[in-house]
């Protein structure tokens, strides 16, 4: 492994931007979760970036995910498969409630993404 230099804290290089190109970057090294100096240093010499990604969060999705499939598989057995038996009307509404309420969960969740 490739020993770190230490860098003279005196030693900076000036580049010159517009602002739009710095608003850019600099949204650039957020979403790569760096500071601007590390992300021009590390595209300055030629290393990849990685964007820095919520995992929790895309857990979370897949989860939501998960359970409106499971719902809409209930709704689709109450509504195709068995229509007018097995559910109530009221019981389809309640689930297409709870189907509201989990697209407003993963609306939340993806605005965290």
């Amino acid at each position: 492994m490739k020993e770190r230099e230490p860098r003279d804290r005196q030693r900076h290089l000036k580049v010159v931007v517009s602002a739009s190109e710095r608003a850019r970057i600099e949204e650039r090294a957020k979403a790569a979760g760096m500071s601007v100096s590390a992300y021009l240093r590390t595209a300055g010499l030629g290393h990849p970036i990685k964007s820095v990604l919520d995992h929790a969060a895309v857990t979370d999705l897949c989860k939501v995910n998960g359970d409106q499939g499971r719902l809409g598989g209930l709704l689709k057995l109450w509504l195709v498969d068995r229509p007018g038996r097995g559910a109530s009307e009221a019981e389809v509404r309640r689930l297409l409630d709870r189907i509201g309420d989990l697209q407003g969960r993963l609306a939340e969740v993806v605005g965290r993404v």
